[in-house]
């Protein structure tokens, strides 16, 4: 049966007390993430028993209602009844009581800055990455249908995968500002300088060229594919741009506030936060880089962690932080050999679970968790089973523990990498492992494989108690 959309949005919107309350909303691959205005407002309970709904709860901040792979439609619902804009924060209400200002605090703001930053770029990261998987597949890593100077293997690999990510300051300009309440195509235009052609032309091959900005002299650098430095420049846009619009006059503000906010952000800009969130993107990258290169227990004991225990981390709230780093680290260099190759081994390993448990389970909970094995293949949602067998039954975690680490160590021998592609978090995942190559690939499906295989043997043997399955027969 289809779901009503518009019914489990006016559920949820009722079950947070209503648009009133509601300071944002956004969504992730699965979730509808929503800011509001007063907490205690919100009835956990009845968001949890609403038809449509897989579960509820708190990150920092952000109510997270997860829904599924038909999250962007009820998305669409939620913002039509509640007259929020999709991703758009609105003023805060005056009347709510004001928010200490903790050091958690703070990092949650800043996480779900980053996160309403980066998560509607998500389909871009996806389309272009599988525009340059495609000429991997045709080209001579593979298939060797054409070679490397072959005018479509150019355009597939190099031009339509620069569309998306040189230009990414542009992008994440547009839609950092937009998170913050800015202008978003004040946004776009900080973003463009960033990547100017006279400036990437200064930099040169070596970044060493120097600009002139106002007569100081800088280093001028390339900052295309890059997500930190115009990160960093749209808060103070915010700020400056608020300011300019309440000493500027009505009459004068649309020519004159755009043009004393620009002139007063662009050298803040390239003179300092440009510099700086190059070198802290940077040193993302070269950390992550270094656990992975780490090699022997080391590198191996950060990997079984992630891959044991991710999902816990997702249920709890806790991913933010190690998820924003990574993929700060593979929108910049383009792949990553750690973090992604990791957490998808603990999503089989999930996948492995419901399999055990399907083979194990008896009467109405077999078909739960086939239908939970169904709704991870075909649309890469883990939460069924994480919320409806493995929170359940918790001995069945073990299975998800063990399994998930197993394949993360395996993985790391194999030394798999995976790349931004168009792969989701179904079956379709292991494109974003072709473009290091057929070795690559086979690496990435054993690590995956070791995941499924060693969870679903776990939760078979272990998994459940004799009365638990007692229970069952009787149900």
């Amino acid at each position: 049966m289809a779901q009503d959309y518009a019914k489990i949005a006016h559920e949820v919107l009722e079950a947070v007390g209503g648009k009133e309350n509601v300071n944002s909303a956004t969504n992730c691959m699965t979730r509808l993430r929503l800011t509001v205005a007063d907490q205690s407002k919100v009835d956990m309970d009845a968001i949890k028993k609403i038809n449509g709904v897989l579960g509820a709860q708190w990150s920092g901040a952000q109510l997270q209602v997860i829904i599924g792979q038909s999250v962007p439609k009820v998305l669409a619902e939620f913002c039509k009844e509640s007259g929020v804009a999709a991703g758009t924060p609105v003023d805060e209400n005056l009347d709510a009581p004001k928010e200490k200002l903790t050091a958690k605090g703070v990092l949650n703001k800043i996480m779900d800055f980053m996160s309403g930053s980066m998560t509607p770029l998500i389909p871009l990261l996806m389309g272009s990455g599988l525009f340059r998987t495609i000429a991997v597949i045709i080209g001579p890593l593979m298939l060797g249908l054409v070679t490397e100077e072959d005018p479509a293997y150019i355009f597939f690999y190099t031009t339509l995968f620069e569309a998306g990510m040189y230009f990414m300051p542009i992008y994440l300009g547009y839609t950092s500002a937009k998170k913050m309440g800015a202008s978003p195509v004040l946004g776009m235009l900080l973003g463009g300088v960033l990547i100017a052609p006279s400036i990437i032309s200064a930099a040169g091959a070596d970044g060493s060229g120097i600009i002139s900005v106002y007569g100081i002299q800088i280093q001028a650098r390339n900052y295309s594919q890059t997500v930190l430095p115009i990160m960093l420049t749209t808060p103070v846009l915010y700020v400056v741009e608020k300011w300019f619009k309440k000493v500027i006059p009505d009459t004068l503000s649309t020519i004159f506030t755009p043009f004393f906010t620009l002139a007063v952000v662009i050298p803040i800009e390239l003179i300092a936060l440009a510099p700086l969130g190059n070198f802290l993107g940077q040193g993302i990258a070269a950390g992550l880089f270094f656990l992975a290169n780490l090699g022997g227990l080391g590198s191996m004991i950060f990997r079984g962690i992630i891959g044991a225990f991710w999902q816990l981390f997702v249920i709890f709230g806790m991913h933010m932080p190690i998820i924003l780093l990574a993929q700060v680290e593979i929108i910049q260099t383009g792949y990553d050999p750690i973090v992604f190759v990791s957490t998808n081994c603990a999503m089989f390993a999930v996948w492995g679970c419901a399999i055990g448990a399907f083979l194990r389970c008896k009467g109405d909970q077999k078909s739960l968790c086939g239908g939970y094995l169904i709704a991870a293949l075909a649309g890469g949602v883990t939460e069924p089973t994480l919320f409806g067998l493995l929170m359940k039954y918790r001995r069945t975690m073990l299975g998800m523990f063990i399994g998930g680490a197993a394949g993360a160590i395996v993985s790391g021998l194999f030394s798999v990498t995976y790349y931004i592609s168009g792969g989701g978090t179904n079956f379709t995942v292991f494109l974003n492992y072709l473009q290091g190559g057929t070795g690559n690939l086979v690496g990435a499906v054993v690590g995956c494989v070791v995941s499924v295989v060693v969870a679903a043997i776990v939760v078979f043997l272990t998994g459940f108690s004799k009365d638990e399955l007692e229970a069952m027969k009787e149900e």
